[in-house]
């Protein structure tokens, strides 16, 4: 298949799931039918084929030779290395989200840094327990540590 064939693919599968989570956005968080069109969309990017690079950079509007540094800096997720490198197609699509929004943001140089940044960011805010820390801190539970060895 070539490159223009499967990046129209790909593009097409991403602009199907961008209006799922456009509607889905508008539900409230608790709202049962927001939960199910966010599994649609993971179900769709779960089983949707890995990518090569070359198909990646048509995507992200980047070289075939940055995508592969981005795989290897842990931004872009790999799929498979043997017979040829493939790309997770979740983290692909977290990343154009990313990139999408540094580009209209103005942002043009630093593009590695400042994605593995806010993905790092996003993990952090993913987690339940961190999750939880925030809540409780929000209500003003819980109480104040300090080292007494840092003096009061």
């Amino acid at each position: 298949m070539s490159v223009a064939t499967e990046a129209a693919q790909i593009r097409d599968l991403f602009n199907q799931i961008e209006d799922i989570e456009e509607v889905a956005s508008t539900l409230s968080e608790d709202d049962e039918r927001r939960r199910k069109l966010d599994g649609v969309v993971a179900r769709a990017l779960r089983t949707a084929p890995p990518v090569r690079p070359v198909v990646a950079g048509e995507l992200l509007d980047l070289t075939e030779k940055t995508v592969k540094a981005w795989a290897r800096e842990g931004v872009l997720a790999i799929h498979s290395q043997e017979p040829r490198m493939l790309l997770d197609t979740v983290r692909l699509h977290e990343v154009l989200h990313v990139v999408a929004e540094l580009r209209r943001a103005g942002r043009t140089r630093g593009l590695l840094d400042e994605v593995h940044r806010r993905l790092s960011d996003q993990a952090l805010l993913d987690r339940d327990d961190l999750a939880t820390s925030l809540a409780q801190m929000h209500r003003g539970e819980g109480r104040v540590v300090r080292n007494l060895d840092q003096g009061s």
